[in-house]
């Protein structure tokens, strides 16, 4: 276990260089510039600006020169806000998104990993076409769809919640639901595959044979190899969020890292762009380690390599 972890820090080191590589000279393809505003600024003051930042240098001194902050974990100044660093940004963001993200990957699990299991224990029942049409509808309709909708329904018409804004609980149930509405019919669906695959094995039937109650049988032999498809789906379901989050912030104007990043790469804030984008890279890669280290804990068939 130790051997495949350190092994897997160790690979993130060159995916974290060729991320950060290939961003940079993306960031910097892009027409326009970090100091190119609709009104002209007079040329003295805009090489002034690039003099300060570096941004007259040719391009690869630019490129050894972030790496070299890269590693020493200081991403500079931010463009747009030049009296704040890029980690002083991302660290008050963080909160938020992380919260956001958190509470849409609890709900899509509270909520499709009952309603898969009821569906397989109901199977070709009424109860089992019903959860599977509400699944099915949670995935065909994307978030940037619901969102409105839920905003026109809850907040527009019955003013039930608050349409935006980022200010208590209440301001997080419609952002939360259209985040996590498409996971939850995804976690539905394979939780509902698994467990069908499950009950129909021999120690199954034994147990239902024993005369065990069929909720024990369920809950208690088949729910956890049941639920492997989706510990396997959590990794890029996270992923999945992470950059569903980006337009869901910005449908309810939530200050996450998402309207950070759409905000810097508008204004081509070069710094802030490669901090935030190597910030995510980094939490998804360590975020699917954990999912893959907990799969092995499920299921001991599974040997890491």
């Amino acid at each position: 276990m130790l051997a495949f972890v350190a092994r897997r820090l160790l690979l993130m080191i060159p995916t974290l260089w060729i991320i950060a590589t290939v961003t940079f000279f993306l960031i910097h393809a892009a027409p326009g510039g970090p100091f190119l505003a609709e009104k002209d600024i007079p040329k003295e003051a805009q090489a002034a600006l690039n003099a300060r930042y570096g941004l007259d240098q040719p391009l690869h001194v630019q490129y050894g020169r972030y790496l070299a902050g890269v590693a020493r974990l200081d991403f500079g100044p931010s463009y747009k806000y030049p009296a704040r660093q890029v980690r002083e940004i991302i660290l008050e963001a963080l909160p938020v998104s992380l919260t956001l993200g958190g509470c849409a990957l609890l709900v899509a699990v509270l909520i499709g990993v009952p309603l898969g299991v009821i569906a397989a224990a109901r199977q070709n029942t009424a109860v089992d076409y019903a959860a599977m049409s509400v699944a099915l509808l949670g995935v065909s309709i994307p978030n940037f769809v619901l969102g409105p909708l839920l905003v026109l329904t809850f907040s527009l018409s019955l003013f039930w919640f608050p349409p935006a804004l980022w200010h208590g609980a209440r301001y997080g149930v419609l952002p939360v639901i259209t985040l996590s509405a498409i996971y939850t019919a995804y976690i539905a669906r394979l939780t509902r595959g698994g467990m069908l695959d499950v009950l129909g094995q021999d120690y199954i039937r034994t147990a239902r044979a024993k005369g065990l109650r069929e909720w024990r049988v369920v809950f208690g032999h088949g729910l956890k190899p049941g639920i492997l498809p989706v510990v396997s789906f959590l990794g890029p379901a996270t992923a999945g969020i992470v950059t569903g989050a980006i337009a869901v912030e910005a449908i309810f104007a939530v200050p996450g890292l998402g309207s950070q990043l759409r905000s810097a790469a508008f204004n081509r804030d070069y710094t802030l762009v490669l901090g935030i984008v190597l910030f995510y890279a980094l939490a998804l890669m360590v975020l699917n380690l954990i999912v893959d280290v907990a799969y092995t804990r499920l299921d001991p068939r599974v040997q890491l390599g």
